[in-house]
């Protein structure tokens, strides 16, 4: 064992040399920083490129932007595997947990299909002001050197990691519209049905929506947008192109099979509230990638979207339970779990325009709205949703997306809006009454045209190969009758 004294000198003598190193090393930095700086200056002087080649874009792309896209789409993956699958099986009766299981797992896969297939050059090319073109049919031209704009100048991501984020969207928002007739529907239809919506209805709202060339490219092709978008309707993370667009989808698909045998005479109660809970839990994380993964970049607006999603929900959560508590004398935790969806659709429009605040005001909102029509207005009118697929979505969307036109001025704190046809983008005056009216026109279109095109696919099927199952199916269940499995055997 060395002495003490010789360890010391060993330590003392590396230490030394460390430091002496480090100086060289840090000296030589500075020098080399001092070289670029001219450079750098002049740089930023001549400010951002516009519409950047190819090889410039790929110098423009950071490693942190493209990792949050990519843990972004993991996230709202989650959500409706395992997330929405667990929620909604959990809240249907046991003899059709399987079967609903079954749907959103089979929605998903097919959804991805369809995406990868022709959804992406529909929603996300330039066509007409309704839908994309056809250039890009199957990922034609797209791999890893092709990339996608983001919200800022010069700013890009790749642009598969563009196509996985906007697959996980298309993939949930179906899966959402099951709910609406859930134990009710016979499973080969609904995947027909599922591959014309997302066509007929989804690609083309997703592009009217949220279709622009580019902030380094729409300066010089003002008019290559969608519908929607250039009318300035604003929808951060898509309270219209996915809540609204399924939610009355969902109203129309209830109203056209009808109502659940037994409905409001036998008690159907959820099976499994704990499995909704876990579903609730797992939707509301995921939904920081399905909100913040909505930037397209990891900066300061991604935080704002985080922190809104959060809060807002959590209002909403309480809200809900204060209205049960004042109306049944219980809060409960069906309504505690619903009212947590209700805040995020509402939100979903406005993460990233709001102020953490004025987020917590739309949520109380949502919830209050939502929870009117979930119990009193389905009531009065008589349809079974089943799973409040209308009553939350759709009505959350609504209240959410005119919301957005109120909590995005910059008046209230919120981030109001840039202007992309100018080079570079630069912040827009706010108008908030004009806002609003263009918010409840890109409302009232998104329902009108997914209303419609719903309508005349539903009864299309119905009339051909059906969408019900017998009574006799229905009374037993569609776990055995539709796939020979029953999700508990005792």
């Amino acid at each position: 064992m060395k002495p003490l004294h010789k360890i010391g000198a060993v330590v003392g003598t590396t230490a030394l040399s460390f430091f002496v190193s480090a100086q060289a090393w840090a000296q030589e930095v500075a020098e080399q920083v001092a070289e670029a700086a001219p450079a750098v200056a002049e740089a930023v002087a001549e400010g951002p490129i516009k519409a950047p080649t190819v090889e410039q874009m790929a110098g423009m792309v950071d490693k942190g932007d493209t990792t949050w896209m990519l843990i972004s789409s993991v996230l709202v993956l989650m959500m409706s595997i395992p997330g929405l699958a667990l929620f909604y099986g959990g809240l249907v009766r046991t003899k059709n947990m399987l079967s609903v299981l079954m749907q959103v797992l089979t929605i998903v896969s097919v959804a991805a299909l369809v995406w990868v297939s022709w959804g992406y050059t529909m929603a996300f090319t330039s066509g007409s002001p309704f839908v994309g073109g056809f250039d890009k049919m199957f990922l034609a031209g797209v791999d890893g050197t092709t990339f996608a704009a983001t919200f800022s100048n010069n700013v890009y991501i790749p642009e598969l990691a563009f196509v996985i984020f906007q697959m996980t969207f298309a993939c949930i928002t179906p899966a959402l519209i099951v709910g609406a007739f859930a134990e009710r529907i016979k499973f080969t239809p609904l995947i027909i049905f599922t591959v014309l919506w997302l066509t007929l209805c989804y690609f083309p709202v997703a592009h009217m929506v949220w279709y622009w060339a580019g902030p380094d490219f729409l300066a010089d092709a003002p008019t290559d947008t969608g519908f929607l978008w250039g009318m300035g309707a604003l929808d951060f993370a898509g309270g219209t192109v996915v809540h609204i667009n399924a939610g009355i989808a969902g109203l129309v698909g209830c109203l056209v099979i009808g109502k659940r045998l037994g409905y409001k005479t036998e008690n159907m109660p959820p099976h499994s509230l704990v499995m909704t809970m876990i579903g609730a839990s797992l939707l509301w994380v995921g939904w920081f990638g399905f909100n913040a993964g909505s930037n397209l970049e990891a900066n300061g607006v991604t935080a704002v979207a985080f922190i809104n999603t959060f809060v807002a929900t959590a209002a909403a959560t309480v809200a809900w339970a204060v209205i049960e508590q004042i109306v049944h004398k219980k809060p409960s935790l069906l309504g505690a779990a619903t009212g947590a969806v209700a805040g995020l659709v509402a939100i979903t429009p406005a993460s990233g325009l709001a102020a953490p605040m004025t987020s917590i005001l739309l949520g109380f909102a949502a919830s209050i709205v939502c929870f009117f029509f979930v119990t009193t207005v389905k009531n009065k009118m008589g349809y079974d949703d089943s799973l409040d697929v209308f009553g939350v979505h759709c009505i959350g969307g609504i209240v959410g997306a005119i919301g957005t036109g109120i909590v995005a001025d910059p008046a209230l704190g919120g981030q109001g809006f840039f202007d992309y046809t100018v080079f570079p983008a630069a912040v827009g005056e706010y108008d908030m009454a004009a806002q609003v009216i263009t918010q409840i026109k890109a409302v009232g279109i998104t329902i009108l045209w997914s209303g419609v095109v719903s309508a005349i696919l539903f009864y299309a099927l119905k009339f051909t190969i059906g969408l019900r199952p017998t009574e006799e199916v229905e009374q037993a269940g569609l776990d055995i009758a539709e796939h020979g499995e029953r999700a508990y055997n005792y």
